[in-house]
């Protein structure tokens, strides 16, 4: 079992920041890779970031020189700071992390940009 709580979202003016926090509450497996995932309203789930065990990113090209993912392996958490946020940045974020038996997901955490 692996149990992950988001916190930090909330609503903030385009051009705004934000930062994510997804922390691993119960691992009984090591965590590889580590990922933040969202979901606008109407529309399909999307990748946002991915951070390696080896602190290899990877970035949508929506976020690309806005957002940054990283890791603190000793908090077992993950983070993700939103810079020059835009409206079309809303939706409800979620980390993912994947083990060898199989991913998790937290239940999320809501992003409103404003106009």
């Amino acid at each position: 079992q692996v149990q992950l709580v988001e916190s930090g979202g909330g609503l903030v003016q385009a051009g705004g920041s934000l930062r994510l926090s997804c922390a691993v509450t119960r691992s009984d497996f090591r965590i590889d890779d580590m990922g933040w995932y969202r979901q606008a309203p109407g529309k399909q789930r999307e990748f946002v970031a991915g951070i390696r065990s080896g602190a290899g990113t990877l970035y949508a090209n929506s976020v690309k020189g806005r957002f940054t993912i990283s890791r603190d392996n000793f908090k077992n958490a993950m983070y993700l700071q939103m810079n020059s946020l835009k409206p079309e940045d809303t939706g409800v974020y979620s980390c993912k992390v994947h083990t060898w038996i199989t991913d998790y997901w937290g239940r999320g955490t809501q992003v409103t940009v404003s106009s």
